[in-house]
């Protein structure tokens, strides 16, 4: 028994590795954003399990399939040559595997929320799988990265309020998706000269570390923007705009971290700043809807 129970904690512990469950922190109060605006509060316990349980679904797609697609480049990159994969802890037909039932279980997810997000479903999964290919033919792939993660308060939003119409969940889309791709082209800083050696097409390949750093900062000038936008469509209170300059001084500083020819403080950058800004903007939004 022992020895199932600890081969059953080390497969969990792959799958937990390959779909990268620390990152949900990134995605997740964003969807939550797009839930709690769409309802001025709390849409009830089923719509928010079956929102989560999409969510955990999507992103089990996006990076099963992600890990699969880009095997061989991350054996021969040394930053990603010890991924699941790589070192031989899981096969790719494994990984397809799990993303196939992912894409089953957000299915039944949209098919409990409701018929718009069930007629939307086969539009999320062609990002979800598609996003992985696109840096093998365009260097705006960070942006296309951003808008996949940024369907996740699109999504919310229409699963709780099934309309198109509205301009908020739009503008969430957008904030999204260039909060994503700023700090996207920051991390992707690391790889350019790998990029360069097996012909993928970053931004950072193409351009330059340096002209990468300066289009995150644009990027990120224009998500705070975006999401004061947010703040006044959605007439949000005074506790919101306080956590957005909380947040435009996060990503100042989070830009500051990483120059052209030093990035020794990417992940400080990636995993720490912006996992705080999420969250930040989540209860922001929140209290500035219920104060």
């Amino acid at each position: 028994m022992g020895g199932i129970l600890e081969i059953t904690r080390r497969r969990i512990s792959i799958f937990l590795e390959l779909v990268k469950f620390e990152h949900t922190i990134f995605a997740l109060p964003f969807a939550y954003l797009g839930m709690v605006l769409a309802t001025d509060g709390w849409p009830g316990w089923w719509k928010f399990l079956w929102i989560t349980v999409a969510m955990a679904a999507a992103r089990t797609v996006a990076f099963a399939v992600n890990r699969s697609a880009d095997r061989f480049y991350d054996s021969l990159n040394p930053r990603t040559a010890n991924r699941p994969i790589p070192r031989g802890a899981m096969s790719a037909v494994e990984a397809w595997g799990i993303a196939a039932a992912a894409a089953i279980v957000l299915a039944i997810a949209a098919w409990q929320l409701n018929d718009l997000c069930l007629k939307l479903f086969p539009l999320a999964v062609v990002f979800l799988v598609g996003y992985s290919y696109t840096k093998r033919f365009t260097w705006a792939s960070h942006w296309v990265l951003g808008f996949t993660d940024g369907l996740a308060p699109l999504g919310a939003w229409i699963a709780v309020r099934p309309r198109l119409s509205d301009p908020v969940p739009w503008l969430l889309l957008a904030a999204v998706t260039f909060w994503i791709a700023g700090f996207d082209l920051i991390y992707a800083c690391q790889d350019a000269d790998f990029d360069r050696r097996v012909g993928l097409h970053s931004f950072p390949a193409r351009f330059g570390n340096a002209r990468a750093l300066f289009w995150a900062k644009v990027d990120h000038v224009l998500t705070v923007v975006l999401l004061g936008v947010v703040g006044v469509a959605a007439s949000l209170g005074p506790i919101y705009w306080i956590g957005l300059a909380a947040v435009a001084v996060m990503l100042a500083y989070e830009n500051s971290l990483v120059k052209p020819d030093d990035l020794s403080r990417v992940n400080l950058a990636f995993f720490t700043m912006n996992g705080y800004i999420s969250i930040t903007v989540f209860v922001a939004a929140l209290l500035g809807l219920l104060v």
